[in-house]
């Protein structure tokens, strides 16, 4: 049976000051929670309308429908719930190819770009300060279990990123990337949905690119920015393949 403190505990996770002073996120449904379950994350609680998950014991509650109806986030629950542990930030490796993102607000497309990290091989991403957080119940859901795999740090771009080597920015006016030497390595920086990199940020980019127009008229104002990351990234992957 699930306590009112747990209750109180799980639902409270929906926001960000709870979650950094628990260092607790909530994990729904079987595919993403058995995701975490088989990585490093450590489990805290697990709450199941079933028994597929007993095995773990004291950390292990059994609730019916109406009960994790309570602490889910879903409008239709699916099935389980679990709490983890936020884990402590882990150093970036910025010899490899790294994806910063300056200024998302959208739960689900840094969720996406996660996930597309995840696809492509990056396993560092970068986020500003200023970017939601990536153990937002709805970032958690659209990632899809790629938090496992990706290594997400929140920094202070303008401080970290001279450190880097060839920062590559992505703007509306840059070079088209189809007609770029991309190299294997060195720092993808992409913007805010509705004003891009920031001025601070872009005086620091070494290159900057964009992804052309096709259209005859040519007047879409952009690309959502998820979308945009996996064409990016599938032509830097694109290009050091053939390389």
């Amino acid at each position: 049976m699930l306590t009112k403190n747990q209750i109180k505990l799980i639902t409270s996770l929906k926001q960000k000051k709870f979650r950094t002073q628990h260092q607790l996120f909530v994990v729904e449904g079987i595919k993403v929670v058995q995701e975490f379950l088989n990585s490093n994350y450590e489990l805290d609680a697990i709450f199941a309308v079933d028994d597929r998950f007993s095995q773990y014991n004291q950390k292990f509650t059994k609730v019916d429908s109406k009960g994790l109806a309570k602490i889910s986030g879903f409008s239709t629950p699916n099935k389980v719930l679990a709490t983890f542990k936020i884990p402590s930030s882990v150093a970036v490796d910025w010899s490899a190819l790294v994806v910063a993102l300056d200024g998302i607000n959208d739960p689900g497309n840094l969720g996406t770009i996660i996930r597309l990290c995840d696809w492509f091989g990056i396993e560092n991403l970068v986020c500003s300060e200023a970017t939601v957080d990536c153990y937002n119940p709805k970032v958690v859901q659209a990632s899809m279990g790629s938090h496992t795999r990706v290594n997400i740090s929140y920094l202070d771009l303008k401080k970290n990123l001279p450190t880097a080597s060839n920062c590559m920015g992505t703007f509306m006016d840059g070079d088209s990337i189809y007609e770029q030497n991309l190299p294997k390595t060195g720092v993808i920086v992409l913007g805010n949905e509705a004003n891009g990199i920031s001025e601070e940020v872009e005086a620091l980019m070494q290159t900057r690119l964009s992804i052309p127009r096709f259209g005859k008229v040519k007047q879409t104002e952009s690309l959502n920015v998820a979308n945009a990351a996996a064409i990016i990234l599938s032509e830097f992957k694109r290009k050091s393949t053939e390389m």
